[in-house]
């Protein structure tokens, strides 16, 4: 097992040096450190202890740098995405948390100018969507923990595991550039900043005359089986059981040298489904090959077993139309593999709640609160030593598993946040987080954020009932809000999410673009899929 080395470090602050055949990255924040040079020809990398001579040509050109994100390789050219600029946005576990604010591709494209006309325009096609990628929101980075990883998980992992590079901690679903690391690794450059996909807000509020400090991260799954993306493009799961939109939300409170964490899940619903984009505003359901539906759910239950414990899967759709459709067909998936540790619940959000009752989800929690007793959260004291752990999770869907979840999932973290709080004895029996108008105020805005940051990057817009999780109440203003951005979604469904997705897919490495040497015209009359050999020719594919 590769252990890392104790003198390396990542660079916090870098200069990148463009000169006339390669790119230098030079460490700049007082450390002595070897530089990294890419050649622009092909992209190829070397680390070197000094930096070129440049007197004997035109004056490079310099600029700061706060990380490296890696290297993607096209049809003759390779890309280097850098970070330009960045933001520090608060505190994970004490370590500083940076949010990018500026992404930048540089590309390494010399050997292009010998290559055929026609493979030269489809690398210019394939590069273009590149700028879509500088523009990707929602990231953020540590130099200094792993940021995949719950408090629970790091706090459980071995000595051992903890000497190794911050690359090999990291759990592979929520590395956002694991992909564009690859060469990096292959070529041992570990000196540079790796970061996952992630929204990181934290907040600060005086409950009781005490400072309680509340974060929430969310991680979305970047994963092989081509279903990370945009709505509409990615729905469902794939034989295999791993679902699109999933995403894993963990609350971590501060309070007087004890830290707790409650983790939460979100998901497309696991069966074989898909929403064909088609002009129409609310494409039909089409559910495929239900023959499978018992064992895609099985797979995918499984694997949430072997990570989180027991599972509680909340199922929020509606029970007439295509959602009723839909949700039947779960329920029936279901009925096969419950189990002591693996539970089914179905609310009917919108029948309940209607649009403006939310607090009806106060039916819900007395439904589950057993669950969450029983499996609880993680608790440290000022020691570091574990007082409780988390045994299982609430797995919670609506169709999109945007809106209708995050109004569920802040109402759950809520009620678990008054729980540890009561445990710390900061609480009295009936005392409520609503009792403090500054913290009710600051939970209530941390989680309409995160709502918002987790819609953005599936649907393109904030969340829709937003203003009942940030105001708690609903509000014309956030029902035209609404509207609004229900028609926005549309625009993007129809016009925008296909060139978003095949970026997405380049990024991630499930298009794997190369040409075969006698490449013609007419054998490219396929476009990009032409040339893009994706690694699934579907995500239904055993």
């Amino acid at each position: 097992m590769e252990k890392a080395d104790s003198g390396q470090k990542l660079y916090k602050r870098m200069r990148l040096w463009e000169f006339p055949d390669q790119y230098v990255v030079e460490p700049t924040d007082g450390s002595q450190g070897s530089s990294l040079a890419v050649s622009r020809v092909d992209g190829s990398m070397q680390l070197i202890d000094k930096l070129p001579d440049s007197s004997s040509v035109r004056v490079p050109k310099i600029r700061t740098i706060f990380g490296v994100v890696g290297i993607l390789k096209l049809l003759a050219g390779s890309y280097l995405m850098v970070i330009t600029d960045r933001e520090h946005v608060g505190f994970y576990l004490g370590h500083p948390i940076f949010k990018v604010s500026s992404l930048k591709v540089f590309p390494c494209d010399h050997s292009l100018k010998n290559s055929p006309a026609e493979q030269k325009k489809m690398e210019t096609e394939f590069s273009g969507l590149l700028n879509i990628a500088e523009k990707t929101p929602g990231l953020y980075f540590s130099y200094e923990t792993n940021l995949t990883l719950s408090a629970q998980r790091l706090h459980d992992l071995g000595d051992e595991s903890k000497l190794l590079p911050l690359w090999r901690q990291a759990e592979p679903r929520f590395l956002w550039n694991n992909y564009m690391l690859e060469g990096m690794i292959d070529n041992k450059n570990n000196i540079h900043a790796k970061f996952g996909n992630h929204r990181v807000r934290a907040t600060t509020s005086i409950g009781s005359r005490t400072y309680v400090f509340v974060t929430l991260v969310s991680l979305i799954n970047i994963n092989l089986h081509f279903l990370e993306g945009t709505r509409m493009w990615r729905r469902g799961a794939d034989s295999d059981g791993y679902v699109a939109n999933f995403v894993e939300t963990e609350q971590i409170m501060h309070l007087n040298g004890f830290t707790s964490s409650f983790v939460q899940v979100r998901g497309s619903i696991p069966l074989l489904w898909d929403q064909i984009v088609d002009l129409t505003y609310k494409p039909k359901f089409e559910i495929v090959r239900l023959e499978e539906a018992p064992r895609v759910a099985e797979r995918h239950f499984l694997d949430l077993r072997k990570k989180y414990g027991a599972v509680l899967a909340v199922d929020l759709v509606n029970t007439h139309g295509g959602e009723g459709r839909l949700s039947e067909k779960f329920a029936s998936a279901m009925q096969h593999i419950v189990s002591e540790d693996l539970r089914y619940w179905h609310f009917d959000f919108h029948h309940i709640c209607g649009h403006v009752h939310f607090e009806r989800l106060s039916i819900l929690y007395e439904q589950i609160v057993d669950f969450l007793d029983r499996n609880g959260y993680l608790l440290l004291n000022e020691k570091g030593e574990k007082m409780k752990e988390q045994l299982g999770v609430v797995r919670t869907n609506c169709i999109d598993c945007l809106d209708r979840t995050n109004v569920t999932q802040s109402m759950i973290a809520r009620n678990m946040l008054e729980c540890q709080l009561r445990r710390l004895g900061i609480f009295a029996a009936e005392e409520t987080i609503k009792s403090h108008p500054n913290l009710d105020e600051c939970f209530r805005v941390l989680w309409a954020n995160h709502g918002d940051d987790v819609s953005i990057q599936y649907s393109g817009t904030p969340a829709l009932k937003g203003d009942f999780v940030r105001c708690g109440q609903r509000t014309m203003q956030g029902i035209a809000k609404d509207g609004v951005s229900a028609l926005l979604r549309y625009y993007y469904n129809n016009f925008c999410d296909g060139t978003k997705q095949d970026a997405i897919d380049l990024l991630q490495g499930h298009y794997i673009v190369s040409v075969s040497r006698d490449m013609t015209p007419s054998s490219q009359k396929g476009g990009l899929e032409a040339v893009a050999a994706k690694q699934q020719n579907s995500k239904y594919n055993s």
